[in-house]
């Protein structure tokens, strides 16, 4: 949430196809929408302007470019042209980085927001990291890709992931930071051709595995990926392939440890919003009204400074990926897209954490910028938009065909959806019982039902159970509410949900999870 959050979520501005030429104006920008009855409608988009410099940032230092990594052939690839008929495709993924964070990274908006496309509504379809990453990765809801929890990387189906299709059709990958919590370190991440993963993920001194060797690499997190990425894109000066980087430093995960350079800097101050001083919570559910939410504006004002500290380093990178690709000539034919794995509450409704059904937590910065397809532009796209939908959208641009199925679509067309699906379930590193939920979010409302199931030790709900008792609801008009602070269904009659259309809504969010 940023500015203009109470704004009802009605216009819609539609990104172009990946053919067509999006103009750049001094003033504004006119995006042409598809309304529902194929009328054409014109809509201004917001023009980002060059970001401010950040009070006491320090200048870019020259990058120490590691050697260069071993490249498998890869079997069974797909000889095809060069990079000049395919984009180059920079993925970064942040870490519990919520909205509302744009001030630690002008760079970043200053590229990507203006000579790009700001997606307003985009949300994580799981507020938890590995779920989340693996969502990314297949385009495909956690109940469908199976990582549940934290814990069970493993569920994932590597035939599914965006760098198999990719790798397969001739690009040469590369994966530089974290993957997926509790992935084994001496195991290498499968269909990239270069690699530093790190795992356990810290953020000074880490523990990596650069190319198939296990070693502990000194430096600030942020910066050694950055180093790492930076060499893989300049080895395509000899190396005609397009390439996929996906980059995934830590920042801004807690324990919040900034870099050295930036630790004292002044942060600007932060007033809170009214989920953060929300008195009466009696329309919320049993975990939200007890000890666990307990949390203050100070402590959301803290948490916000820590992050935001460590999200400076994060635009550094951002910058100098962007020198990069120029001094390269790849700038115009590179699709970047920079997105969160989720976002974070900074006290709202007295929660400090992810995990919970409210727009802080499952909104998340998310710019696309792709100059050689037409997305150049400074534009804003308030479709709402999901994580299952980065796969598709990266196939597309790569004219491949996806062969194993999506449960998002590419963004690069004018398709629209009416609902994302946001699913959490409770595993066994939360003691609490916040309990399982799954939230159907639809353009002006939300509908959230909360169920009676926890994750087993396997990280699989338990045999026989396939949603659970409803424990708990919740309606939010969001366009008259987006703080939501009123939950209309508390001390509703049957008459009031039925005018509501919460029987409807119940129908559609079943549909949504079993399909």
């Amino acid at each position: 949430m940023g500015e203009g959050q109470g704004r009802g979520p009605t216009r819609r501005g539609l990104v172009v196809g990946a053919g067509a030429v999006a103009a750049a104006a001094a003033g504004t920008v006119v995006v042409r929408a598809t309304t529902g009855d194929g009328e054409g409608a014109a809509q201004k988009a917001t023009v980002r302007r060059t970001a401010a410099p950040v009070a006491g940032r320090a200048p870019a230092a020259s990058p120490q470019t590691p050697a260069a990594s071993p490249q498998p052939p890869v079997a069974g690839r797909t000889p095809g042209a060069g990079r000049a008929d395919r984009p180059n495709i920079l993925v970064v993924v942040t870490d519990d980085q919520p909205k509302e964070t744009e001030w630690a990274t002008p760079e970043t908006i200053d590229w990507l927001g203006g000579h790009g496309v700001t997606f307003e509504r985009a949300h994580a379809n799981t507020p938890l990291c590995a779920p989340s990453r693996a969502s990314i990765m297949s385009g495909r809801y956690a109940h469908h890709h199976g990582v549940l929890d934290t814990r069970h990387p493993t569920r994932l189906d590597q035939n599914t992931t965006v760098q198999r299709q990719l790798r397969q059709a001739g690009y040469r990958t590369g994966m530089f930071g974290k993957y997926l919590n509790f992935w084994q370190p001496g195991v290498n991440p499968p269909h990239f051709d270069e690699w530093l993963l790190q795992e356990p993920v810290s953020y000074y001194n880490g523990h990596y595995n650069a190319n198939g060797t296990v070693r502990n690499i000194p430096g600030y997190n942020t910066t050694v990926i950055k180093n790492h990425a930076l060499a893989f894109m300049e080895r395509s000066r000899s190396d005609d392939r397009p390439w996929f980087a996906y980059v995934a430093p830590r920042a801004a995960h807690e324990v919040n440890i900034p870099e050295k350079k930036y630790k004292r800097t002044p942060v600007p101050g932060w007033d809170g919003r009214p989920s953060v001083f929300e008195s009466d919570k009696a329309d919320k559910p049993p975990f939200l009204r007890g000890g666990a939410a307990h949390h203050s504006l100070a402590d959301g004002q803290a948490l916000r400074a820590r992050q935001l500290r460590t999200l400076l380093s994060v635009d550094d990178a951002m910058r100098d990926f962007r020198d990069k690709l120029r001094a390269l000539g790849q700038l115009d034919n590179t699709l970047v897209l920079f997105t969160s794995d989720h976002g974070l509450l900074w006290g709202d409704h007295g929660w400090l954490r992810k995990s919970v059904p409210y727009r802080p937590s499952l909104e998340v910065p998310f710019y696309l910028s792709w100059p050689g397809g037409g997305l150049g532009g400074a534009t804003a796209d308030d479709r709402l938009a999901a994580h299952v939908d980065i796969a598709p959208t990266l196939l597309d641009a790569a004219r491949i065909t996806p062969d194993t199925p999506h449960d998002g679509h590419s963004l690069l067309g004018t398709n629209d959806r009416t609902h994302v699906l946001a699913e959490w379930w409770w595993n066994r590193q939360d003691k609490q019982p916040i309990h399982s939920w799954a939230s159907y979010i639809g353009k002006t409302e939300q509908y959230t039902e909360y169920y009676r199931l926890r994750l087993d030790k396997r990280g699989r709900p338990p045999r026989g159970a396939t949603s659970g008792q409803v424990l708990f609801r919740e309606y939010y008009d969001l366009r008259a509410d987006p703080y939501q602070l009123t939950n209309k269904l508390h001390g509703a009659s049957a008459e009031q949900e039925r005018r509501l259309g919460i029987p409807e809504l119940a129908r559609r969010l079943a549909t949504a999870r079993s399909t």
